[in-house]
């Protein structure tokens, strides 16, 4: 394991040059200390995770200290938000600090959020408040939990400076991961300012650096964009199966390596509901539950159309049509493992959608459903479950269809049964109302409950001692909370 003072940078975006980040200095914060840090995210680095109980630690990551082999950039890129084209947007409030590699021969870049103002910080004051810098940690950790592609967070620093948002609130700052932070926006930056030079130097970073197997392909640049629509349709797959809802999937928060981004409103469905909306700011459902599937081809599309100088129309139209059958064979896959079952049958789809059918406006809680129908064989399940339903005729009938199907499926034990679901049905979720339990208790200095939050989600799927209250359906207070694209 390593000091903080013995990894070894290696900044390869930073050496792009000034057309694609400017370099900043990020403004540290009054009284830096430690909120949370998480471990296995700092053995990404190889770090002892002793020093983040360390002075220096809290100081390097509340942008007082900085590495002499770091070069601070903030990246400039553009960005479809809403539906509409903003020409210019870029790092408002991160920098990436530099990129580190490990003794896997990883790379990693390390991106602070919460650094101050940019020269792309529009109208903003560059800073992130406690309050969302706990959520994007706790969201990035649990999801690579879930087995959902996500950026890593290794910590957040609180502080003492005042940031004002609807109120008065106290600045953070939190030091995200990933292998990198390009995102579709940064193509786009580069193809509506029509800067060709720098758009072939961008495309060429990102092959040789994150898809450099595709350099093996008659046309590199087309296996590329073909690479990023499979994980998108994975990923976005996985967000479905599990009941994540992301909120912001403006194509500025797409990111190139089709991992889960830029946490702002996000959350998960507590009971079932297709037509969800998790973001206030979201006035017309854009980016609604549902919507996630055909909004990541939209976001693709706008992807392929920054790229039709290296790929041809046809062949970009042909590698989108990918996205919709990959995303159905991932969801479904996923969703049958979720409902026990290990073999596929034609009508499995129609079984996963009658019973979504038959869960929206019945109040049926998405997580803990799926955890219970694996607790016992599944006519028992069936039966302790149904009352959870309005409609219990419907549900009968469904039940009447799954029971044959799990008989049908396999000669395996109840235990081996249980074993399997319980595999892949997470018991603790990253409610919004325990998000907010724990900021609540943060902000008034207690940070054991966000650290307690955070070990529970590190393993969803194993039933913890003691923890019975993460595993609850939220209270009435915890059903609605209003979340929006400040937090």
């Amino acid at each position: 394991m390593k000091a903080l003072d013995e990894l070894t940078f290696d900044n390869r975006f930073a050496r792009l040059g000034d057309a694609f980040s400017t370099h900043v200095l990020p403004e540290p914060l009054d009284e830096p200390r430690l909120v949370v840090a998480s471990k296995a995210a700092m053995a990404l680095l190889d770090l002892d995770p002793a020093v983040a109980e360390t002075s220096v630690f809290a100081e390097l990551f509340g942008g007082h200290k900085l590495w002499a082999e770091a070069e601070p950039r903030a990246m400039v890129y553009s960005g479809h938000q809403f539906g509409g084209y903003t020409p210019q947007l870029g790092d408002g409030r991160g920098l990436l600090l530099g990129e580190v590699y490990n003794e896997a021969g990883e790379h990693w870049d390390l991106h602070l959020k919460g650094a101050g103002m940019t020269p792309y910080s529009r109208m903003g004051d560059g800073r992130a408040v406690l309050r969302s810098s706990i959520r994007e940690f706790l969201a990035s950790e649990a999801l690579h939990a879930l087995g959902i592609p996500t950026s890593r967070a290794l910590c957040v620093i609180g502080s003492s400076t005042p940031v004002w948002r609807e109120k008065q609130e106290r600045g953070a700052m939190v030091l995200r991961l990933a292998h990198s932070h390009i995102r579709f926006g940064h193509f786009e930056y580069f193809y509506y300012t029509k800067k060709p030079e720098q758009q072939a130097e961008l495309a060429e970073h990102v092959l040789n650096l994150h898809y450099p197997e595709c350099r093996e392909q008659p046309e590199p640049y087309l296996a590329m964009f073909r690479e990023i629509v499979e994980r998108n349709a994975e990923m976005i797959a996985k967000w479905q199966a599990y009941g994540f809802c992301h909120g912001v999937m403006n194509t500025d928060n797409m990111s190139i390596l089709g991992i889960t981004f830029d946490f702002g409103p996000f959350a998960f469905l507590d009971d079932f509901d297709a037509h969800f909306i998790c973001n206030h700011s979201d006035h017309e459902g854009r980016y609604s539950f549902s919507n996630q599937v055909p909004i990541g081809q939209w976001n693709l599309s706008a992807l392929a159309q920054a790229l039709t100088p290296f790929i041809s129309v046809d062949a970009l139209k042909e590698a989108l049509g990918l996205y919709l059958p990959l995303y159905q064979a991932h969801y479904l896959d996923l969703m049958r493992r979720r409902l026990g079952l290990t073999t596929a049958e034609d009508a499995d789809q129609q079984l996963v959608e009658r019973l979504l059918k038959l869960m929206q406006n019945s109040g049926v809680d998405y997580t803990l459903f799926l955890r219970h129908l694996g607790d016992e064989p599944a006519a028992l399940a069936v039966a302790r479950l149904r009352d959870d339903f309005v409609d219990l005729a419907g549900f009968d009938a469904w039940a009447e269809q799954y029971k044959p199907r799990v008989a049908r499926d396999g000669d395996y034990t109840q235990e081996q049964r249980r074993e399997r679901m319980h595999a892949v049905n997470p018991l603790y979720i990253l409610r919004n109302y325990l998000a907010q339990n724990a900021i609540a208790a943060a902000e008034s200095g207690d940070y054991s409950e966000v650290r307690r939050l955070h070990e529970v989600l590190t393993r969803p799927f194993e039933e913890q001692a003691g923890m019975e209250q993460y595993a609850q359906r939220p209270p009435d207070w915890g059903k609605h909370l209003e979340i929006s694209c400040s937090s």
